[in-house]
């Protein structure tokens, strides 16, 4: 039988409950809930975290969450809530649904980490708008170009970037 990613997620969305960033919070204060953000990297360095959240990306979730693998984090813990977050709530959903199937007992579905931003929550870095910060080696190129450049229909100069 063939399934979809809506079919996928119309699963997982049935079978994780998704909370409030409220009470995402109260389950980190009053429980010791693990928050596990699952976007990758590059995501995280762009806009900040939850703060005290542990960034594993989706691909290796299963391996850090699995005693039996040699890459598993001791920080997962079957009876522990456990909170996962990413950009728009898709890959947590999923992601929520693969460590239900896994046996953790008290898991959830906070979805975007931008409802956190915005509830004024936590968060280790600053958020930087959802924008990727652009590599220091292209802010250079831009930099030493003496004209201005023109984008989506805005002007702007090069040199008044800052890396």
């Amino acid at each position: 039988m063939t399934v979809s990613v809506k079919q996928m997620l119309d699963m997982a969305n049935a079978a994780v409950r998704r909370i409030s960033p409220a009470q995402a919070f109260a389950l980190i204060s009053e429980q010791d809930a693990l928050i596990v953000d699952v976007r990758d990297p590059q995501e995280v360095e762009a806009t900040g975290k939850i703060a005290g959240a542990v960034n594993i990306s989706r691909g290796m979730l299963e391996f850090r969450a699995d005693p039996e693998s040699q890459y598993h984090d001791a920080r997962f813990d079957r009876s522990r809530p456990t909170i996962l977050y990413c950009a728009s709530g898709g890959r947590s959903a999923l992601g929520a649904k693969v460590l239900k199937d896994m046996g953790f007992e008290h898991v959830f579905n906070l979805g975007a980490f931008k409802a956190w931003v915005e509830d004024g929550l936590p968060v280790d870095a600053e958020p930087r708008d959802g924008l990727i910060k652009p590599r220091r080696s292209f802010l250079r190129r831009l930099r030493s170009q003496q004209s201005w450049i023109v984008r989506c229909g805005l002007r702007f100069r090069p040199n008044a970037l800052r890396a």
